[in-house]
């Protein structure tokens, strides 16, 4: 006769088995609609996480329910980064020593990250809110953007006059206007200019 204790015992590998499954079909699903877009083979994102289609489709019944997973993980990334650099209050981040002007310009260069690697992922969830996150995504991507340009106002050089607004909606402009370009310089530049407006302090390139 099987014992409750048994089934307990039984049941704790399996669910550890499901976690990790989950996270590296995560992992290769970043992975593949980075390199191809949102219509990447589900069959090639399986493969790379070493499970059966299956496995796949059990912990993600449809493409929508993958992307929104994968887009959702992102964001959280984001704000968690945010955190990080916000974490020391004299003045400076725990991320080695960076200054609150650098903190920002590293946020805002990794939000320009994630919104070119979403390749039509949803470019709308940038800045419009996506009940099937559990989320809103403007308010957590616009929260992480605020905390940093009010630090930077405050103890660095932002100007006075930007809200995170509008820096959000410039860093989503470039990812959108240079998603098909043929220069993979071209983002970056870009965001300099950005960031020289932003600083009323001139920066190092």
């Amino acid at each position: 006769m099987t014992t409750g204790r048994d089934n307990g015992s039984a049941a704790a590998p399996r669910r550890t088995d499901a976690r990790q499954n989950r996270e590296r079909l995560l992992a290769a699903a970043r992975e593949v609609f980075g390199e191809a877009g949102p219509e990447a083979s589900l069959n090639e994102i399986a493969r790379r996480a070493g499970v059966g289609p299956g496995t796949l489709y059990r912990h993600f019944p449809n493409r929508a329910s993958l992307v929104t997973a994968v887009l959702g993980d992102r964001i959280r990334r984001l704000a968690e980064l945010a955190d990080e650099l916000l974490s020391d209050t004299s003045g400076t981040s725990a991320l080695s020593g960076t200054s609150a002007d650098d903190a920002l310009a590293r946020w805002l260069g990794a939000f320009l990250d994630h919104a070119r690697v979403n390749q039509g992922m949803g470019s709308a969830l940038l800045i419009e809110e996506a009940g099937g996150l559990g989320l809103d995504c403007h308010q957590v991507i616009r929260d992480a953007a605020a905390g940093l340009l009010a630090r930077a106002q405050l103890r660095g050089s932002a100007r006075l006059d930007l809200t995170a607004d509008d820096l959000v909606q410039l860093v989503v402009g470039i990812a959108l206007s240079t998603a098909k370009g043929h220069d993979p310089e071209q983002p970056g530049r870009l965001l300099a200019l950005v960031l020289d407006a932003v600083f009323r302090t001139p920066r190092e390139p």
